[in-house]
């Protein structure tokens, strides 16, 4: 019965790790996202968008995902451009920095990244209510998935250190 108890830390274990490596890439490409969106003016994004989806939009003039992305660029304000930009940016610093912490295991990173966490899906939730974006219903989702990974990884951590230490007392 042990056994499958440590077959199942170890799947749960490697869940955790893999989450964390998606939502680290995921981090990097907010980042990435938003130096880009501040640096590259407004017009260029168009130009962008207007490349990406002109395949779509010959084939259906009603596409949803080209009619959204054009008409996100087309009333982004210049206000709205750097608020997004500063945004994604310190999203993705503060997740990266929890991100390596955690798969450090230092103990200390697990409650404040649950807190982190917690207060990034108070905001988006509170974001949603206006935007109705199902991204933020789907980084929600996740990070719904990884506040409770990370606090059963805690608990199995903690549960370990201090076997360990009742094991070299003794």
């Amino acid at each position: 019965m042990e056994e499958i108890a440590m077959l199942d830390e170890k799947k749960l274990h490697l869940v955790f790790e893999v989450s964390l490596w998606f939502k680290g890439i995921f981090a990097l490409s907010e980042s990435a996202a938003g130096m880009a969106t501040y640096f590259i003016p407004q017009r260029l994004f168009l130009t962008f968008v207007l490349w990406v989806t002109r395949d779509e939009f010959a084939e259906d003039p009603r596409d949803l995902v080209a009619n959204f992305l054009l008409h996100t660029v087309q009333h982004l304000s210049v206000d709205a451009q750097k608020f997004a930009a500063i945004y994604l940016i310190g999203h993705g610093v503060i997740k990266l920095w929890l991100i390596v912490g955690l798969l450090r295991e230092r103990l200390w990173y697990f409650p404040v990244s649950i807190a982190v966490f917690g207060l990034f899906i108070v905001y988006q939730v509170y974001r949603f209510t206006f935007t109705h974006s199902g991204w933020l219903l789907l980084i929600t989702a996740l990070d719904i998935v990884i506040i409770a990974l990370t606090w059963h990884e805690y608990r199995y951590l903690r549960r370990s250190n201090h076997a360990h230490s009742q094991s070299t007392f003794f």
